[in-house]
């Protein structure tokens, strides 16, 4: 377990305005009686079930749920509090996210009663072409300059705060200065993440300074520090977002991105990339329309493109509910027809036909094609045009599937104004590319490497001047009757998708409880020839499954969800992994 080794709430505390006694999700944040303590969270030990008032958050990290919690004690609200634990995440979580990175939010307005969602995904260069990949070996493409997407997570934050939260900048950004300068106790995660990433590390000197001291991942129970990283955040902090986004951190990304810092004598071929300031000060993130289906008599809500998340959760799920019943076989046949058409139609494009990926007609389409065997992947796309029949046999040509890094982080927060939010955020593979900004303490993304390497005439997701890469990142929000119940999401790569549609299906279609749902065991169909299964999946379930036609191999861990469900009258259950990836961190304001 991860143990940060000092308080954090007190600086945070000490920054924290004032607020007036109306405060709601844009009032500024400050004491209230019903808060409780406010001087620290305490030392909790990670745990992955709480249930109380007054607000909840579930991470992967006891540290940054530790901060979220400090800041919604004091009166901040969801957002501010999201934000406060991704900085955090950044620290004690480096090779799955950081401000090099990008993500998706999916929050719920309490005060609008509106679900608005941010695009902070990174984008390609201006200088990046449909083939920019073409020929380059995936594994060279990812330790390179070239993978990098310019930055979108700084920018997602600001507009957060500035639009959502009650926080500035500098305010949300305390917890995790502190968790960098002072230190956190290393676990077998990051240890393991270490050790798997040594070979390429040692090639980059930036990153073999930081991440190998003494030529060797830093040992479990030892005490890491990045101090880089915190006058990093303190300058941003200081300085504010124009500093990346133009300014002189940003021309250091540019320089870093290339000419990357090869160790000397080193033969590793690490490609420059295409970056240059001017992309830095094009970029923004952006506010998009939620995707939205009513499933069950609910509504679920999720990321629009380019994240595929919403879009292929919401159709596997319409596909399900025309069904007459619905167990695992149906489970994975409706993710394998919803993954088919997300590969043929959904990128950073204009005209994806959303609407009619979502509609109850093309679901009706496609269901009619499951029946008591399993299709034969890869199965043709549907043809989502708006003309549908009793059943359509598929005429197109299956699209197969790009490589995604497994390494991403999710996490959820509610606040006790009713203020929900799902975020993802990422740097793509475990340890991004490879590549520390010297003297910034900050590991940059291979984002890029989401694109289809090509050549793939007509696919969606080809690389492009300004494109963003296609992303299976699937922050949900469930609503009953117009009220919140449920926020979910995972990481995990395309994965992602799996794991989120698997978690409702067992709350809602199996009647699980919410810790149930998360850590039961899991099988990911992507349209692939044999389904990938965890071991206990696999050994409950596999001769059952096979006698209907499904093979499958082997995958010894699949995601690493985070998850609340609110539960009326202020009562939120927050929800983290029991066992996966270490195991999360779920903590609530008032415990019941």
């Amino acid at each position: 377990m991860r143990r940060v080794i000092f308080s954090a709430a007190a600086v945070l505390i000490s920054l924290l305005p004032a607020a007036p006694a109306s405060a709601g999700p844009h009032a500024s944040a400050g004491p209230h009686a019903s808060a409780g303590p406010h001087a620290s969270v305490g030392p909790q030990q990670k745990a992955p079930v709480a249930e109380g008032y007054g607000g909840a958050v579930a991470t992967v990290d006891l540290d940054a749920s530790k901060a979220a919690i400090s800041v919604l004690r004091r009166g901040g609200n969801a957002v501010d509090a999201a934000v406060a634990a991704g900085a955090v995440l950044g620290v004690t979580e480096p090779y799955s996210a950081g401000l090099t990175g990008g993500g998706f939010m999916v929050l719920y307005d309490a005060r609008q009663r509106k679900v608005v969602t941010i695009d902070g995904r990174e984008t390609a260069p201006r200088a990046m072409t449909a083939s920019s990949f073409e020929g380059i070996p995936f594994d060279e493409g990812v330790t390179s300059g070239l993978s990098a997407g310019v930055p979108g997570t700084l920018a997602h934050w600001d507009l957060a705060l500035r639009r959502f939260g009650t926080l500035s900048l500098g305010q949300a950004l305390q917890p995790a200065i502190e968790v960098a300068s002072r230190g956190f106790v290393v676990d077998q995660t990051f240890h393991d993440q270490t050790a798997a990433n040594a070979g390429r590390f040692k090639d980059i000197a930036s990153t073999a300074r930081l991440y190998l001291p003494n030529g060797a991942p830093p040992p479990v129970g030892s005490v890491f520090k990045n101090p880089e990283l915190a006058n990093t955040y303190r300058e941003l902090a200081r300085r504010g977002p124009g500093w990346l986004y133009g300014g002189g951190l940003g021309a250091e990304i540019v320089a870093t991105v290339k000419k990357p810092p090869v160790t000397p004598g080193s033969t590793r071929n690490v490609r420059p990339g295409l970056m240059e300031l001017s992309d830095l000060r094009d970029y923004r993130a952006l506010l998009r329309e939620p995707t939205k289906i009513s499933y069950n008599g609910m509504d679920v809500y999720g990321m629009a493109p380019p994240s595929s998340g919403g879009s292929t959760v919401g159709e596997a799920l319409n596909i399900l509910e025309a069904l007459p019943k619905v167990g695992l076989h149906e489970y994975l046949e409706a993710s394998r027809l919803a993954f088919a058409d997300r590969n043929a139609y959904v990128g950073d494009i204009p005209g994806v036909p959303l609407r009619e990926l979502l509609s109850d007609g093309f679901a009706k389409e496609r269901a009619c094609l499951i029946g008591d065997r399993a299709l034969t992947s890869p199965v043709a796309p549907g043809s989502p045009d708006g003309t549908y029949g009793a059943c359509a046999t598929p005429t197109g040509t299956a699209t197969p599937i790009a490589d995604e890094g497994p390494e991403t982080t999710h996490l959820v927060v509610a606040d006790r104004w009713g203020n929900v939010v799902a975020y993802n955020l990422t740097i793509e593979s475990t340890g991004g590319n490879g590549i520390v900004v010297p003297g910034r303490g900050v590991l940059l993304n291979n984002e890029l490497t989401d694109f289809t390497f090509g050549p793939a005439p007509g696919d969606p997701n080809l690389p492009g001047p300004g494109k963003r890469p296609r992303s299976s990142m699937a922050p949900t929000l469930v609503f009953d009757h117009g009220r919140p119940v449920l926020a979910a999401g995972s990481p995990g790569g395309s994965t992602i998708i799996t794991t989120v549609l698997q978690i409702l299906v067992n709350r809602y279609e199996f009647g699980m409880s919410l810790p149930d749902a998360l850590a039961a065991p899991r099988a990911t169909q992507r349209n692939t020839a044999q389904t990938q299964a965890e071991q206990a999946f696999l050994d409950k379930y596999r001769t059952e499954l096979e006698a209907k036609g499904h093979g499958f191999v082997l995958n010894p861990e699949i995601g690493a969800a985070t998850a609340l469900e609110l539960r009326g009258h202020g009562l939120v259950q927050a929800v983290a992994e029991p066992v996966r990836r270490g195991g999360g961190s779920a903590l609530v304001v008032n415990p019941r």
